[in-house]
């Protein structure tokens, strides 16, 4: 455990066991207790950890070339890199902004969608159209584009809200069809002559974990932007780079966007590394207008995450990580389910890939709980039975709604999702008892 004596700034008050190392899909503390990590840290650690030939990869960029500044010059690597991505995410002609986290990535797009529109002609396109709940980052911009109320409440007065409208998240009792209408009318309500994008992610995740629409409702989306002129964003910072079963999330409905934002899995967590990945009537847009996106970061293009990307992207391709996700995922999808059946709290199991979400809620009514907290013991009695998971609330309202997203290593073996099932069940009984109790 830290020590009082500590400088580091924690995040909570809450006493923080320190990982000393770690290999595949575990974690050891300090006092020498493992950790199988079902949520990969922040579904980060896509390969798995302690992969040698990740950190040869780096050592040998950071002997060459460490350090380079993306307004002065490029790179060997990261010229292979944006051909190498774009190939893996099948967005031919698409060109790589590549920045060190979500956060940077996503105020990335929000601002390059907005350039756009004004190289184009339409100054007055400057609202970001997301969904409610959501979450795209915890920057200023990313954060007031989210539709999460515990982490903006704090910050809203720095915001421009009438910048940032939010439409309803996804309803699976409608058609898919019928629920992305839903834009039409709020961009109907706003003008669409002032919107410039509609950003959504195509598997929720922190928010309303592995929530996604029904078919058809991205096709349909991907009409109404066309038809007013609304670039789409698709935020793959959580569900890109194979989590889902497909190298994008949106290759499920078989929908391309504008701009697609990546992050977390792109380095797997060995460095920092994301990136917005513009169609070429984006690029040309820019480069045929001003001539320079107006925005930068120091570290963007960093060599050395850019040389982990390459290795974490040789061991997907190689092991051929997206088919595991698909396969590993409805494995665990039905041991979740039959979960279920012993422990009716548990009202929704759905999930995408190696993206899981189990809903919490009353048993006999299947509501969400007026206080939320379940989650958050849950994902206290995990931790203590050596589990990883990652709790959230607020799914509903904002206050209410507790939900538990699974998202652990594509390179999870059998025998070790059979652990994490073991390992979590037992953090049901833990929390809620041995027995189960029968929904009304």
């Amino acid at each position: 455990m830290v020590s009082h004596s500590s400088s580091v700034f924690y995040r909570s008050s809450k006493t923080y066991p320190v990982a000393v190392r770690a290999e595949g899909p575990y974690l050891w503390d300090a006092a020498g207790q493992p950790y199988l990590d079902g949520s990969s840290g922040a579904l980060v650690a896509n390969i798995g950890q302690g992969r040698a030939e990740v950190a040869e990869a780096m050592a040998k960029q950071a002997r060459t070339l460490a350090f380079v500044h993306g307004s002065q010059f490029s790179s060997p690597v990261l010229e292979e890199y944006a051909a190498r991505l774009t190939k893996f995410t099948g967005l031919p002609g698409f060109r790589l902004w590549a920045v060190s986290g979500g956060s940077e990535a996503t105020e990335s797009a929000i601002k390059l969608a907005r350039q756009v529109q004004v190289e184009r002609g339409q100054p007055g396109r400057y609202k970001i159209v997301t969904r409610r709940p959501s979450y795209h980052g915890a920057s200023l911009g990313s954060l007031a584009a989210s539709g999460m109320g515990a982490r903006r409440e704090l910050y809203t007065l720095l915001m421009n809200e009438r910048a940032w409208p939010k439409m309803p998240k996804p309803d699976v009792s409608l058609s898919g069809e019928a629920d992305a209408e839903r834009l039409r009318a709020l961009l109907e309500s706003e003008g669409p002559e002032t919107v410039a994008a509609f950003m959504a992610e195509p598997v929720v995740g922190a928010s309303d974990a592995a929530l996604s629409p029904n078919a058809g409702y991205y096709q349909r989306v991907r009409q109404i932007c066309d038809e007013y002129g609304v670039l789409l964003i698709s935020d793959e910072v959580m569900s890109g780079m194979g989590r889902c079963g497909s190298p994008l999330a949106l290759d499920l409905w078989q929908t391309r966007a504008d701009i697609t934002v990546l992050g977390k899995g792109l380095a797997a967590g060995y460095a920092p590394l994301a990136g917005v990945l513009a169609s070429p009537e984006i690029y040309a847009a820019v480069v045929g207008g001003s001539g320079a996106f107006k925005h930068g970061f120091t570290y963007a293009g960093h060599p050395i995450s850019l040389a982990a990307g390459l290795s974490v992207l040789d061991i997907l391709e190689r092991e051929q990580l997206t088919t595991r996700a698909n396969k590993l995922g409805a494995r665990l999808l039905a041991g979740l389910r039959k979960l279920q059946t012993r422990f009716p709290q548990i009202v929704t199991v759905r999930g995408t890939g190696l993206m899981l979400g189990l809903v919490l809620g009353d048993a006999h009514t299947g509501e969400s709980f007026e206080t939320p907290g379940l989650a958050a013991r849950l994902g206290a009695a995990a931790f203590e039975a050596g589990l990883i998971v990652y709790p959230g609330s607020g799914a509903d309202d904002g206050v209410r709604g507790d939900h538990l997203l699974l998202g652990p290593p594509l390179s999870l073996t059998d025998a070790q999702a059979g652990e994490l099932l073991e390992k979590l069940e037992r953090a049901f009984e833990a929390v809620l008892g041995q027995s189960s109790v029968s929904r009304k």
